[in-house]
């Protein structure tokens, strides 16, 4: 390349050249590196795949946009997308490596050169699936990205997961002996049991017992007979299953805040949420739903719309402060507010919790977005007096194993917080960028801690606020 670019500016060696020369010279050198670019295409950054049991997200990360054109075929389910702009390179096939057998969508992926400069890559999928294909313009430290969503054309519902869950973990119980089954059949009847009940025809007395909580419950939510009835009378004296939502924040594509040891966000809230999630599901009648298990993206309007669709009667979103400095310490617990933030602090920390989105990769142009920041507008005044309630209970529970930024619930404007018939609350642990408190953070020990002030915050806040009856239909 260097010998080509003196031969254009510079042929006859020792020969000065004119101006005119060498402008001309010049616009035939850019003229050369224009079509060469053009002929290798764009640059992949990176690729990376992200499954998960509710879509499975690829994303090729280039230093130009990509453009896509995609065709679905029914029969065998498979997504073909034409990547514009683009020649086969070695990192596209690193994309295909990437996935593996046990993808709970894709059953595998090829990629070719179709024409010049336009790459074919197609998808065999596991079973029909609802694709959603956009780009991303550059953001944090993320450059161009193409974006392929892989979602199942016949979603889970939410409320049968949670009944598969509650069975599986049942299935030592029909093992025991007779004289605990028998007691079994005196305990009062999980809610669970009865939506077991009518899918499966079987009286909810003949099925396995719930877990016993090992703390004793500071509130009774079922009512206990005084003496044996029929499937149908224990459905009408029976009250409701307590489904608290957790909301690990982030994951996939959006890490959160970075420690100053390296430590991600996602995966340190997700650590704490399933350990609460356990903690939760050991209580008589109360359950936990998670809006996300593992490392993937949710955007925070669908987390909220989760939440909502399974009826939850709390909602809590945990994550792990940052700021510019490490000095800042202490753990947070925030509401909604709907005249404005309670702290310049606050407003700042909402303004950057709601970016998430952005980070994340959100699909703008998907046809429910529309609802979902209808959703997001509505709040009302009782949620907000809830929310409160909720914040003060748990704000004192974790103020006894460690440290508080703040000795009051802050309030600002958290998209994620919006259910207008949800008590929630966003809870920051900890500052992550504070290296003591990251430490703690990824420490097994405060994890449980934080877990156990938490479980005792939401138990406080039953015993005061009742749940009321709601009737859930499966």
């Amino acid at each position: 390349m260097k010998r080509m670019q003196d031969s254009l500016t510079n042929p006859i060696p020792g020969k000065r050249l004119s101006r005119r020369e060498l402008l001309a010279r010049s616009s035939a050198l850019v003229l050369m590196l224009g079509t060469q670019h053009l002929a290798y295409g764009a640059s992949i950054v990176a690729v990376r795949a992200w499954p998960s049991k509710e879509y499975t997200r690829l994303t090729i990360e280039s230093d130009v946009e990509i453009k896509p054109r995609q065709f679905f075929l029914a029969d065998p389910p498979r997504l073909a997308v034409d990547m514009e702009g683009i020649d086969l390179i070695p990192a596209l096939r690193e994309l295909v490596a990437k996935v593996k057998p046990d993808d709970p969508n894709i059953l595998g992926m090829r990629v070719g050169q179709n024409s010049p400069g336009v790459v074919r890559l197609v998808i065999d999928l596991k079973q029909a699936i609802l694709p959603q294909v956009f780009t991303l313009t550059p953001v944090a430290s993320y450059q161009y990205r193409l974006v392929l969503d892989l979602y199942p054309a016949q979603a889970p519902d939410p409320l049968d997961v949670l009944i598969a869950a509650h069975l599986a973990q049942s299935q030592p119980a029909q093992t025991a002996p007779v004289a605990a089954a028998s007691a079994a059949r005196k305990a009062p009847i999980d809610m669970l049991d009865e939506l077991m009940a009518k899918h499966s025809g079987k009286s909810p007395a003949l099925l396995p017992a719930p877990i016993a909580a090992p703390l004793a419950p500071l509130i009774a939510i079922t009512k206990t007979p005084a003496e044996p009835l029929t499937a149908s009378q224990a459905a009408s004296k029976t009250d409701r299953l307590v489904i608290v939502a957790l909301d690990p924040g982030h994951g996939g594509e959006d890490p959160g805040a970075i420690g100053p040891g390296g430590t991600q966000e996602k995966d340190v809230v997700l650590q704490i949420a399933l350990r609460l999630r356990d903690r939760i599901n050991l209580q008589p009648n109360m359950r936990a739903f998670l809006t996300r298990d593992a490392d993937f993206f949710v955007p925070l309007g669908q987390r909220v719309q989760k939440a909502r669709r399974v009826q939850a009667d709390l909602f809590v979103s945990i994550h792990a402060d940052a700021f510019f400095t490490a000095r800042p310490q202490g753990a947070s617990v925030f509401a909604l507010s709907d005249k404005g933030a309670s702290s310049s602090a606050a407003r700042w920390m909402a303004n950057k919790e709601n970016s998430a989105d952005s980070v994340g990769g959100l699909n703008v142009q998907a046809k429910d977005e529309q609802v979902q920041k209808a959703m997001l507008d509505m709040s009302t005044s009782a949620q907000i007096r809830d929310s409160m309630r909720l914040g003060n209970a748990m704000l004192g529970e974790i103020g006894n194993v460690g440290k508080l930024h703040k000795a009051q619930v802050e309030q600002a404007g958290f998209a994620v917080l919006k259910a207008p018939d949800i008590p929630s609350v966003l809870v920051e642990t900890a500052f992550i960028s504070n290296p003591d408190e990251e430490a703690k953070l990824r420490s097994e020990a405060y994890q449980v801690q934080l877990a156990d002030a938490l479980m005792r915050g939401i138990k406080l806040y039953f015993a005061r606020n009742p749940p009321m009856a709601r009737s859930r239909v499966v």
